[in-house]
């Protein structure tokens, strides 16, 4: 394995542009990404950072623009081209084989693969490389055993072992514990400052850009931003050239609990089978006062989802009760209506709207069948529903072409807005929110997270399961950890610490 010894390389791209029919996705991009330089490429979703990458990667080929490797000009038709330059790149999620081991895997992702694979000759050749490499990994167990950590250092091996001197991560934290993140971004920068690997992250944490990369570029809308060395650049400088001057909500300061407030939610001995149906949830103990926010961490996978499929009457019990203010709830509409329950999932356009209706139906879910006084309509007022619905499109600043425009058609942070115009308004003494910034931009996460806390100041109950441990550590009173189908840990935010969090995520304690 010759090849491994190939020093860093460095890459550069020169008005690089991309247009998708009328769209332009990418235009006019310039970045140098320097031989043993982590390098950070920053934005929000849709700013045109993965399709940059794939242009370096030749999965899209440029409108116009070029590319440098090492100072001079080549031409990337193919990822097969890309490879032969020594470009490699790590996705967000995992493309190693779970039934086959780690050398398995790792021998097969080869070019060139013999018909007849000398087992003897190929794990002394493993064993050799993995000398080399910065981190020790179990190379003989199926990588279905492997936890979320060591498949993205699998991931990373796979790229140095094909010989790659240019590495694009592609938001490689997304699925790790801090710990995890620390250990895999610590371990790669160290690479680049030894001159044996160039880095290229697509992020859109700015703690990670700061603690690990050298320089960051910054795209918004599919144009560079911005540039520096990341030690002259501080969050609030990055976050403008990712956004530019629009203005960003700020959050209420946090009212105070009463220690004596009443609990709305109450979960006890709660048993209900996974997705898998091999292994079940347990949530033994679980209350949420009203006017605070408990916080559910825990890394994708451990029932979370399920958890919350309970809650919202998706997914049938095996046993224990739910209680909101004392009565059992089985999250009828009626019983919603009634103890103002309200509930944000994931997903909001797959788990919350009816697609194709329009965005004044969607938004009058909760109200159309009744009057101002509450009680059950014969029929449906379709002005007052219009009404209803422009007064809270312009209250949670909603963009839609109109009120009659399908749901489908609205962006993802503006479906975001309509569900939570919908479930905000009126009375809530209960909220259910999963995920609700995932894929959002700055400015609507901001909005949102502003929006919670002040549901949460007005005396709502707010249970918030979030895979963004930041949105936690910024919201909540209270976290608890999930691991493995239940709560395994608790902390008031107080006493919180990132790194006995992150332990518990990953299932040691």
């Amino acid at each position: 394995m010759s090849e491994s010894d190939k020093k860093a390389v460095g890459v550069e791209t020169v008005g690089m542009t991309m247009r998708f029919g009328g769209f332009t996705a990418l235009d006019t991009v310039s970045i140098k990404v320097p031989a043993g330089s982590f390098h950070a490429l920053l934005g929000e979703n849709g700013a045109g950072k993965s399709t940059l990458v794939k242009c370096m990667m030749g999965f899209y080929h440029p409108t116009s623009g070029d590319i440098l490797v090492d100072g001079r000009e080549v031409s990337i038709a193919s990822p097969r081209d890309a490879s032969a330059l020594g470009l490699g790149m790590v996705y967000q999620h995992f493309t190693l084989v779970p039934s086959l081991t780690g050398a398995e895997n790792l021998v097969i992702s080869r070019e060139k693969v013999p018909g007849i694979i000398d087992w003897r000759q190929e794990r002394a050749d493993l064993a050799d490389f993995m000398q080399r490499m910065p981190f020790k990994l179990p190379l003989d167990v199926k990588v279905a055993e492997l936890a979320a950590g060591e498949k993205q250092k699998l991931e990373i091996i796979k790229q140095l072992y094909l010989g790659r001197s240019f590495l694009v991560l592609d938001e490689p934290t997304s699925v790790l514990t801090p710990g995890e993140a620390q250990e895999v971004l610590g371990l790669l920068r160290g690479m680049a400052k030894a001159g044996d690997l160039t880095v290229l992250m697509i992020s859109h944490k700015f703690h990670e850009v700061t603690a690990f990369a050298d320089d960051v570029s910054v795209l918004r809308k599919g144009k560079l931003t911005g540039t520096g060395r990341v030690a002259d650049l501080d969050h609030k400088a990055m976050a403008a050239m990712m956004i530019g001057d629009q203005p960003i909500t700020a959050l209420d300061s946090r009212a105070m609990t009463k220690p004596d407030a009443d609990i709305v939610l109450k979960v006890t001995s709660l048993k209900a089978p996974d997705r898998t149906g091999l292994k079940s949830i347990r949530i033994d103990d679980l209350g949420v006062r009203s006017g605070e926010i408990v916080g559910i961490a825990g890394i994708s996978g451990n029932g979370q989802k399920e958890f919350l499929e309970v809650l919202a009457g998706q997914r049938a019990r095996d046993g224990g009760a739910v209680l909101v203010k004392g009565s059992p709830y089985a999250s009828s509409r009626t019983e919603a209506r009634t103890l103002n329950v309200r509930l944000i999932p994931e997903e909001p356009l797959k788990n919350a709207c009816a697609p194709k209706m329009t965005v004044a139906e969607n938004i009058a879910f909760r109200s159309f069948d009744i009057d101002g006084n509450g009680k059950l309509v014969n029929w449906i007022n379709t002005s007052g529903i219009k009404s209803f619905a422009a007064n809270l499109v312009e209250q949670f600043k909603v963009k839609t072409a109109s009120l009659a425009s399908p749901i489908s058609s609205l962006s993802g942070g503006n479906v975001q807005r309509a569900v939570l115009a919908r479930e905000l308004t009126g009375e809530v003494d209960l909220l259910i929110v999963s995920n609700p910034c995932f894929g959002l931009d700055f400015s609507a996460v901001a909005e949102i997270r502003a929006r919670i806390m002040r549901a949460r100041n007005s005396g709502a109950a707010v249970l918030l399961m979030s895979e963004d441990l930041d949105e936690l550590l910024e919201l909540s009173d209270r976290i608890f950890v999930m691991s493995d189908g239940a709560l395994v840990y608790e902390t008031p935010i107080a006493q919180a610490s990132v790194q006995t969090i992150g332990e518990h995520m990953a299932g040691h304690h």
